[in-house]
């Protein structure tokens, strides 16, 4: 079993106020039972946005974060400011392959509904750590749940998001907790 076995990484990637990497590592921490701890900042993802859609591409970013050797982590949630699109949606809170390394949060979208003068209020750090928590357990195999009282239940739209509770249905919740033994094994 490596050191790093589900330690979880959570970068700001691109400019990213300080409190939103450590809200979203402090529920990981506190909800899920891991290990999380805030990695050096990344640049802006430049190379991923589209012109024609004004819009950064998920999969270009998750690609190229793939691609960099993290250090003592096993997954990383990346934090981005900017607006996530995957060609089939007009903009996504966040993403990440099933069984994958990388999960990525966008706070662009969830600011929508909360005054401008308070540009990372709780309402929106509750937000995208409901976002980090749920598409990490993408990265541990957890699929969507038809349950809308768990945090894996699809999220269209901020009205879900909103009513999304930070933990699992009994069912999920025995999933993730198996997922991390079997991780712990490797």
């Amino acid at each position: 079993m490596s050191a790093e076995s589900n330690r979880i990484g959570v970068v700001a990637i691109g400019e990213v106020p300080d409190i939103a990497p450590k809200v979203i590592a402090a529920h990981i921490s506190g909800y899920l039972n891991l290990h999380a701890t805030v990695l050096p900042p990344l640049e802006q993802p430049t190379y991923a946005f589209n012109r024609q859609r004004l819009q950064y591409n998920v999969a270009t970013i998750l690609k190229e974060l793939e691609n960099i050797q993290f250090q003592g982590v096993s997954k990383v949630v990346g934090v981005l400011t900017v607006d996530l699109f995957v060609p089939l949606f007009t903009h996504v809170f966040g993403e990440a392959r099933k069984g994958g390394k990388v999960a990525l949060v966008s706070l662009f979208r969830l600011k929508e509904g909360v005054p401008e003068h308070i540009p990372l209020s709780s309402k929106v750090l509750e937000r995208a750590a409901k976002v980090a928590l749920h598409e990490l357990c993408h990265l541990y195999n957890l699929p969507h749940c038809d349950d809308k009282k768990c945090l894996m239940h699809f999220s269209g739209g901020l009205e879900d998001l909103d009513t999304m509770p930070l933990y699992f249905c009994r069912y999920c919740s025995k999933f993730f907790r198996d997922a991390v033994v079997r991780q712990a094994r490797k």
